[in-house]
């Protein structure tokens, strides 16, 4: 028995060593499928983007860059939202400015313990602006931290996200190719595809038991500048 023990372990050890010294090139592999594929037009990942949101059950909008903010406030109005939660970004006071009376902006700069009953038991939504899209997979990438809590995105029922079609990229690699994340990590970077769902009871299907029941998305189109 021993022996036969002796023999794998050597194979174990032969494999690891070979392996150790070959790590993947990752950039080789998509530099090479990038130069055989060439990359897609702008259009042509927006569009790809958006059928794979709405297949995974997004409410996605694309509208012109100034139109933006009108398009947000009439979907929080479809869906009776009467209390947004939103951090202090550029994006989230352009759309604070457009808010009707009737809907309320809850900015939030404290600590999760100063507020946590606020979000958690009275907005109806919270408004994230994504750092990029991901085509392929149709997936939105939200860089949160201090200033963006993750909390925002995760708590309230409606999750309002905001994507510029400039920061939309045919594939992951691509993505963290061209925005450098190696030099610019978050505290929590979440790719985000579609509303929270789970089918644990009963194999029934639900929404919203995890997180938001609803996600709302705005591509911006247009123009040359962030939204």
């Amino acid at each position: 028995m021993s022996g036969a023990r002796e023999r794998i372990l050597a194979r174990l050890r032969a494999a690891n060593a070979q392996a150790a010294g070959t790590p993947p090139d990752v950039a080789a592999y998509y530099g090479a499928r990038a130069a055989a594929l060439g990359a897609s037009p702008r259009e042509v990942r927006v569009a790809r983007l958006c059928e794979c949101l709405r297949a995974s059950r997004a409410d996605v909008i694309v509208s012109p860059r100034g139109e933006w903010t009108a398009a947000a406030v009439a979907a929080l109005r479809r869906r009776g939202v009467g209390r947004l939660a939103h951090a202090l970004d550029p994006a989230a006071r352009a759309l604070v400015a457009a808010l009707p009376p009737d809907i309320d902006a809850i900015a939030f700069r404290d600590p999760i313990e100063r507020w946590k009953r606020e979000i958690f038991e009275h907005c109806d939504a919270g408004f994230t602006p994504a750092a990029a899209g991901v085509a392929a997979t149709g997936a939105l990438l939200l860089n949160h931290g201090r200033d963006l809590p993750r909390t925002l995105s995760l708590v309230p029922p409606v999750s309002l996200i905001l994507v510029d079609e400039n920061d939309i990229f045919d594939d992951l690699h691509s993505a963290a190719s061209a925005q450098r994340w190696a030099h610019d990590m978050p505290t929590n970077r979440v790719l985000v595809s579609g509303p929270s769902k789970t089918a644990d009871i009963q194999q029934t299907l639900a929404y919203g038991a995890h997180g938001p029941r609803e996600l709302v998305v705005i591509v911006v189109t247009g123009g040359e500048g962030a939204a």
